[in-house]
């Protein structure tokens, strides 16, 4: 491992040390897909960037490498990219500063290191998915009629059911007749949603209700 780094160091990156490192970017880029869509919905264009990334990052390092005209270019490459997403969550952002972090290890000539690094940081992310550190939100939408007051008509229900509930969109439907209530909830047992169902139903005059796992894309970091 150390003849590999020497060989970096001096600009004379022979191809067998350049596909074991290559090798062991990819194996990284798999472990890290693999941690990130442990127990999380995620898509499969992101799992693949995610095995691409170490390797990529890992050959552009070492074309870089002692070569400052290389630099420049690559440089000037990348700064024509312009990246344009939706917003992430930070368990993505994690996975894909760890990708990254591993392909750089492979770049420096520890092929060895990066996959045990890799292996160690995917163990963690894996261990933490089983323990509870947070109770994921809810989404309550309620259909309300227009002669109800609805400001503090479900306090009690919620202080009943709910850890906490905030009122983040009002909306007006049927002509103005209806109003469309959307509440951020945390749930104290989510065995108590059909009690907490039937209470809201006797307060609104038996209208739609729903309740449904927030979206992920609107997790803040």
């Amino acid at each position: 491992m150390s003849n590999i780094f020497k060989q970096i160091a001096v600009g004379e990156f022979s191809t067998s040390a350049y596909l074991i490192c290559l090798g062991a970017a990819l194996l990284c880029g798999v472990i890290c897909a693999f941690a990130a869509s442990y127990r999380s919905r995620t898509t499969k264009s992101f799992l693949v960037s995610l095995i691409l990334l170490p390797m990529i990052v890992e050959t552009v390092i070492v074309m870089v490498n002692g070569n400052v005209g290389t630099g420049v270019a690559v440089m000037g490459a990348f700064s024509l990219v312009r990246f344009r997403s939706v917003p992430g969550k930070a368990r993505d952002i994690s996975a894909i500063f760890l990708a990254m972090t591993s392909g750089l290890a492979a770049a420096a000539g520890y092929p060895a290191l990066a996959v045990v690094f890799t292996v160690l940081v995917a163990v963690v992310m894996i261990v933490l998915a089983h323990i509870p550190m947070g109770e994921r939100a809810m989404e309550l939408h309620i259909t309300v009629p227009e002669s109800l007051q609805f400001a503090g008509e479900f306090d009690d229900l919620f202080e009943k059911y709910t850890k906490s509930a905030r009122l983040v969109k009002t909306k007006t439907t049927n002509m103005g007749s209806l109003y469309k209530l959307t509440y951020k909830i945390e749930l104290k047992d989510r065995d108590d949603i059909k009690s907490f169902t039937d209470e809201l139903r006797c307060r609104n005059g038996n209208l739609e209700i729903s309740i449904l796992e927030a979206e992920e894309g609107t997790e803040e970091l």
